[in-house]
């Protein structure tokens, strides 16, 4: 798929939470098709001690609007300083990057679960948009500390059915995603999931005792996004991978979760 590097310019910067925003990025041309689990490389102006792009997952493209939408959570000087982004300035992004997650084919037996822990929720919303526009019912089960750290639950629910853990039980059920009621009561056949990685790890587990496939999309650092710097490269049981390119998104059995 074709790189772009584009000016694009802020539309709406909102605050979520005390470390997290949803910035809205809108540009003159239409935006360049995109694919749920790919992620873009933001460039960082005015922060002196940012000298390399910050990776940020794809949270959502609104095709009718003509934006892209990055949900920034405020971990280091890079992101508190796009967290500062107001309406008009100007965000130089190279886009898309990256390998994202498998659409199916549709089929009525095919149930799909999507979970997401932390801001690992980031790429789902886009890829439960594009699974109901194909004609699936996806499912979503997300995770978090407390209920003030869960992201986005409205956008989520317009796109298929919400279940939600907190860890603290300030909302829904009480304890970790993966020990959610529904992965006991229900079966899906596909699972896609982003978040810690002992929690993919669970997942992967999980469907590989009930026969399911699993997608998980890795959170490395990747500093250049093309495959050039190797600062993400990850151990897989079939060798080293470069998340960048071969990635973020692999086949969960794929990953070497013990090491």
């Amino acid at each position: 798929m074709k790189k772009y590097l584009l000016d694009l310019t802020v539309k709406e910067n909102m605050r979520l939470r005390r470390d997290c925003n949803l910035l809205k990025l809108t540009a003159a041309m239409a935006l360049p098709e995109m694919q749920p689990g790919q992620f873009v490389e933001v460039r960082v102006d005015g922060s002196p001690g940012t000298f390399l792009r910050r990776p940020i997952s794809i949270h959502y493209v609104d095709r009718e609007l003509n934006e892209l939408w990055l949900l920034i959570r405020q971990v280091g000087e890079g992101t508190r300083w796009m967290a500062k982004a107001v309406a008009g300035d100007t965000v130089n992004v190279l886009l898309p990057l990256g390998k994202g997650f498998t659409i199916p084919l549709r089929s009525r037996r095919t149930k799909l679960l999507l979970v997401g822990g932390g801001v690992g929720v980031a790429p789902l919303l886009y890829l439960g948009d594009r699974l109901r526009q194909t004609g699936f019912a996806p499912v979503f089960l997300l995770g978090a500390r407390t209920r003030e750290d869960l992201l986005q639950l409205d956008a989520f629910r317009k796109r298929g059915s919400v279940h939600v853990a907190t860890e603290d039980g300030s909302q829904g059920e009480k304890g970790l995603v993966t020990d959610h009621s529904l992965l006991r009561n229900r079966r899906f056949n596909w699972l896609y999931c982003c978040g810690p990685k002992p929690m993919m790890a669970a997942l992967d587990r999980y469907a590989q005792q009930t026969g399911s496939l699993c997608e998980v999309s890795l959170e490395n650092t990747m500093a250049c996004g093309i495959g050039a710097c190797l600062c993400c490269v990850e151990r897989t049981r079939t060798g080293h991978a470069c998340v960048c390119t071969e990635g973020p998104v692999f086949p969960a059995g794929r990953m070497e979760w013990t090491r």
